[in-house]
C-alpha cells in the first residue's frame, strides 16, 4: 500500500504554475513533516520546501523562494505545492517525503524519510 502518492506535474510553459499535490496514509501524515525535493535528469535530488507538522516551520530552497508555497491539510492528509513563475531550470521530477520527527528541517529527510513515486514537471522554454 502505497503511502505518499503526488499527482500534479505535467508540461507547462515558461512562467505558468503547477500545483503539485500528495496524498499520505495516516501513518505517514500524523505528527510527521513533509517535504518536497525534486531531482532534474542527471542531477542528485535536491530539497525545495518542507513544512512542519504544526505548521509553524517552513523552509524553502533558495532557487524557489518567492515562487513556490508549501501548505498542507488535515482533513485531507494532502501535502501541496503551488509552484508559480515556473523556469525551464524547474524542470525535475517531483518526490514528496515524509518525516516523523515532525520538525520540518530538510536534513531531517536523509536519514529515515518516506518517499512518493514521483511526478514529472517539465516546463518548457
Amino acid at each position: 500500500q502505497a503511502q505518499l502518492v503526488e499527482s500534479g506535474g505535467g508540461l507547462v510553459q515558461a512562467g505558468g504554475s503547477l500545483r503539485l499535490s500528495c496524498v499520505a496514509s495516516s501513518r505517514t501524515y500524523n505528527g510527521c513533516a513533509l517535504g518536497w525535493f525534486r531531482q532534474a535528469p542527471g542531477k542528485e535530488r535536491e530539497f525545495v520546501a518542507t513544512i512542519s507538522w504544526n505548521r509553524r516551520t517552513l523552509y524553502y530552497a533558495d532557487s524557489v523562494e518567492g515562487r513556490f508555497t508549501i501548505s498542507r491539510d488535515n482533513a485531507k492528509n494532502t501535502v501541496y505545492l503551488q509552484m508559480n513563475s515556473l523556469k525551464p531550470e524547474d524542470t525535475a521530477v517531483y518526490y514528496c517525503a515524509s518525516d516523523s520527527t515532525g520538525r520540518g528541517y530538510s536534513s531531517d529527510y536523509e536519514t529515515r524519510a518516506s518517499w512518493g513515486q514521483g511526478t514529472q514537471v517539465t516546463v518548457s522554454s
